[in-house]
């Protein structure tokens, strides 16, 4: 989201701040929320924003005002489509469009509302050229010069440094904890069962119910 960091810690939050920049040695980092979606799509209109990246989803067609998100889509100076079909509301504005893969095909994990983590396993080889949205973001960065920082060869990779971070500096003061999956060998993540956070090594099958115990993660 616009208005976090990673792993779900505040950017307004000095703290959080420094965790995300000690853990991924970066002097980097933002310090105020991005734009919305909607005050995105006027920004691009405005000529403020130069490039858009649109990725499973076709905003043309699911945002309100049609008419703004076309006319930024028009006054964009670069804008890339990743989208599993051949034909879009949105695609009829990319300059780029990339291949990617559909429900089918993809291999992650996916949360629900209720926290779950669940296994995403393909059904079936990507078609074409198509590739999974991390593959494409990771070629992008290391043409970039990130060769390090994207360096992943598996869906593994991801999930076990966002897990570490998840982890890091948190001594319980944040609900989103998954440290304990951060180890995963490739055959573990493979085999993962769907469990819910936060875990830790008191609660490493997960926690179904929040604050049960009466504590909080705020003052109030």
């Amino acid at each position: 989201l616009s208005n976090m960091l990673a792993a779900h810690m505040d950017i307004d939050n000095p703290q959080h701040h420094a965790t995300v920049k000690e853990f991924w040695r970066t002097p980097n980092l933002i310090t105020k929320p991005g734009l919305r979606a909607v005050d995105m799509f006027q920004a691009a209109a405005d000529g403020k924003v130069k490039c858009l990246w649109i990725m499973a989803t076709n905003p043309v067609a699911s945002m309100p005002n049609r008419a703004l998100v076309e006319a930024a889509l028009k006054n964009c100076e670069l804008v890339i489509v990743s989208d599993t079909a051949a034909q879009t509301d949105t695609l009829n504005y990319a300059h780029i469009a990339l291949p990617a893969t559909g429900w089918s095909e993809k291999n992650g994990t996916v949360t629900n509302s209720e926290r779950r983590i669940s296994r995403q396993r393909g059904l079936v080889e990507p078609m074409g050229e198509a590739k999974h949205d991390w593959e494409i973001v990771s070629m992008v960065g290391r043409a970039m010069g990130f060769e390090e920082a994207f360096a992943y060869q598996h869906p593994a990779e991801i999930f076990a440094e966002h897990c570490a971070l998840t982890a890091a500096n948190n001594n319980g003061t944040r609900a989103l904890d998954l440290g304990p999956l951060a180890d995963l060998s490739i055959a573990q993540y493979d085999s993962l069962r769907p469990q819910q956070w936060p875990l830790s090594n008191t609660h490493r099958i997960g926690t179904a119910r929040l604050f049960a115990d009466g504590s909080f993660y705020t003052p109030n």
